[in-house]
């Protein structure tokens, strides 16, 4: 049979990657989907510009619309990222009848609903395995793998340069502006870092994650998202002393109540598999009524393990040419006609979890005891405390760090408010989550 000619709309770090991967490994590629898969028109911003990978054979064009509207394409991949053009460019290319497939996680995050219903419309697949954890095929994993089980929660380190920023503040002491440095510096983070720092970017990527989980719509704007700035050194040191440890979490559940989807910092216990993912790496954990917890670990991001996942698309893609339309996999893994269009999601002021507090406090008697009688009044549980003494001798102030059993949010608000109003505390108090994962 005659390849699947395909068009690339971007030839930058992932496009490059799958060109590579694509020609490096095209006689195992088309084993397993049974046609070649070649690359024959790509969009460019400058022609002139030098390329990871090889070129020849293919029609380069400074107009993505060119590789969009050219009808000998079957299949086109969206990888310039953004939201604006690349929603145009994806409509216009299922529009002609093509399938696609992205990288994109804010473009699904944010439109994936309305792509999905014109999709579907006109009878094409729109994919998008690499759009969440580079090359950990976790899409495919929760939609098809995963598809007899109720799913009850997930929790995933899905930022590379978050988990970078934690690991390097554990392991070396150091400060979160100095390590954001480094990571700039290395290109793990670009030099406006606020979508990887505030948590927007895991945010996206758990908004789909959520969708193909429990059946429900995208709703980015449901998604509770905090990022690690506010992160000190002295918080991951008392993390360590407790048995925890601090990663920046995008964690989901679906219970009678509601949906959970949030994004903050949260301690983990040491124990747990995914508290050990350092560095760069990735992870997820999906924890389902049949199986249980499984961890799903690796590249978040990069040219070819990025790569590995669009060419896993391409390959489903090809192989379900021939299928009938309704007999496809759902693009959201639930049939579009069982999507829970109603869901609730939950505000952050309803969920339940444990509570890590640090606070300063002038070195006096009797100032725990008024935070733990503030907390009881609250229905709010001890699980740990420690007290620093003053590093300094006759120094007048002492740190306190408390870890709660879970509670309500909004019970916990009101509790902090009355602890930062008490004479003795001094400022604001620090506040991150715990969860236990099982």
């Amino acid at each position: 049979m005659k390849p699947v000619k395909i068009g690339i709309l971007g030839l930058g770090t992932v496009g490059g990657g799958v060109v590579n991967v694509l020609q490096r490994n095209a006689s195992e590629i088309a084993r397993r989907a049974g046609r070649g898969i070649q690359v024959t028109h790509a969009s460019v911003r400058n022609l002139s510009k030098k390329r990871l990978c090889s070129t020849a054979g293919i029609v380069l064009s400074e107009r993505p619309m060119d590789v969009v509207n050219n009808s000998d394409l079957e299949i086109v991949v969206e990888l310039i990222g953004g939201t604006t053009r690349a929603r145009e460019l994806v409509l216009k290319a299922i529009a002609n009848g093509k399938h696609v497939v992205t990288a994109n996680k804010a473009l699904i995050a944010l439109h994936g609903n309305e792509i999905f219903e014109e999709a579907q419309k006109q009878g094409v697949i729109v994919a998008f395995e690499a759009a969440v954890a580079g090359g950990i095929p976790i899409i495919k994993a929760i939609r098809e793998g995963l598809s007899g089980n109720r799913i009850n929660w997930l929790a995933g380190i899905i930022n590379g340069t978050t988990n970078f920023i934690l690991t390097e503040m554990r392991e070396k002491g150091r400060e979160f502006n100095d390590v954001l440095k480094e990571a700039q510096a290395l290109g793990y983070a670009e030099a406006d870092p606020t979508f990887d720092v505030e948590g927007i970017d895991a945010a996206h990527k758990l908004t789909i994650l959520t969708a193909i989980a429990f059946g429900v719509p995208l709703n980015f704007d449901a998604a509770y998202t905090e990022g690690i700035t506010k992160i000190d050194r002295e918080d991951v040191q008392y993390a360590e002393q407790f048995g925890y440890r601090i990663k920046h979490l995008g964690f989901a559940r679906c219970s009678s109540k509601g949906v959970e989807i949030r994004v903050h910092p949260t301690l983990i216990p040491q124990s747990r598999l995914i508290a050990n993912v350092n560095g760069v790496m990735n992870a997820v954990v999906v924890n389902g009524d049949a199986v249980g917890s499984t961890l799903f670990y690796g590249a978040g991001a990069g040219s070819e393990p990025t790569a590995s996942s669009v060419v896993s698309d391409l390959v489903d893609v090809v192989r379900s040419l021939t299928v009938d339309p309704e007999n496809r996999v759902p693009h959201l893994a639930f049939q579009p006609d069982a999507i829970h269009q109603k869901s609730k999601f939950l505000a952050i002021e309803e969920i339940e979890t444990g509570f890590y507090l640090r606070m300063k406090a002038n070195d006096q008697t009797g100032v725990l005891a008024k935070i733990a009688t503030i907390l009881s009044e609250a229905g709010i549980s001890i699980d740990a405390v420690s007290q620093k003494p003053p590093m300094v001798e006759n120094a007048k102030q002492n740190t306190i760090a408390i870890l709660t059993h879970r509670v309500q949010e909004q019970q916990m608000n009101l509790a902090i408010k009355r602890i930062e109003n008490l004479p003795e505390i001094i400022g604001k108090l620090t506040r991150i989550r715990v969860e236990n994962l099982i």
